[in-house]
């Protein structure tokens, strides 16, 4: 027991620190489908391995489920467990559905009777619970969106549009056309405009059997574009973030984006 302690220790000395962090995802059972039956059921959890239930459920309360003619839908058979959230989604329409879990909210701390306090909420809870005369008070906005996409029969582009909101994905292709061994651009847009610089890590899933976790690492040019060459087929999670002033109540001075999503690279 002891050999096998120190053996995991030197090898959690040498990963990347981003190995060991959080990551959350939502995971499809598959992306593309087509048949009689078109359910997928999905998966969604914050895990230090991709993508096993090992450290906490993603709560999925502002999930939006967009259909391929543009409207919601609702998920089915949701539920929460010690692990991960899971919810079934019936695809009755063809084409593309985007699947994302989009959060957004404001952070405060400050000094009160020489303790620290903190807080977190949306902006109507600011107003009423955070003392306007609230000591050394610092405060900052946070907007993230985890993702994924699922085809039903033929693709289709309306549920991709941009909403102009934090950090989002486009393809220039199509987020379910990917395959190994050949290559893909993307564009990262922040507020609906191309954002340059941002720096971008992809990582193949089953990271719990392999010591090496094979990041791709891209930064995003003038236009805010990016290229990957998919080394195999499987499920991989493609993370950012960047933080701005850009922030939505005076009292914040720091906006923190994050995006996360999940894409399926299939076999020639």
């Amino acid at each position: 027991m002891k050999r096998s302690l120190l053996l995991a220790a030197a090898i959690a000395a040498v990963l990347p620190f981003s190995a060991a962090a959080h990551k959350a995802w939502l995971q499809p059972s598959q992306t593309v489908i087509a048949g009689a039956n078109p359910w997928i059921t999905v998966d969604a959890a914050v895990s230090n391995d991709l993508f096993y239930f090992n450290h906490v459920p993603l709560r999925i309360d502002n999930l939006v489920i967009t259909a391929p003619d543009g409207s919601v839908v609702q998920p089915q058979n949701v539920a929460t467990g010690k692990l991960r959230s899971v919810f079934d989604v019936e695809l009755t329409q063809q084409g593309t559905y985007r699947l994302a879990n989009v959060n957004a909210g404001l952070m405060a701390n400050w000094q009160e009777d020489g303790k620290p306090k903190r807080w977190r909420g949306n902006a109507a809870g600011f107003a009423t619970e955070v003392p306007k005369d609230a000591k050394d008070l610092k405060v900052s906005e946070t907007a993230g969106r985890v993702e994924t996409f699922v085809t039903n029969g033929s693709p289709n582009a309306t549920a991709l549009k941009p909403t102009g909101k934090g950090i989002e994905l486009v393809a220039s292709g199509h987020p379910n056309d990917l395959f190994a061994g050949e290559s893909s651009k993307f564009q990262l847009l922040v507020d609906g405009k191309p954002q340059a610089g941002l720096e971008v890590e992809i990582t193949r899933g089953a990271t719990r059997y392999r010591n090496a976790q094979e990041e791709i690492k891209v930064t995003t040019d003038g236009n805010g574009e990016f290229s990957v060459t998919w080394p195999q087929a499987g499920m991989y999670w493609m993370e950012t973030g960047t933080e701005d002033n850009k922030t939505s109540i005076p009292q914040a001075n720091v906006r923190r984006l994050s995006y996360v999503a999940t894409l399926e690279v299939l076999p020639q």
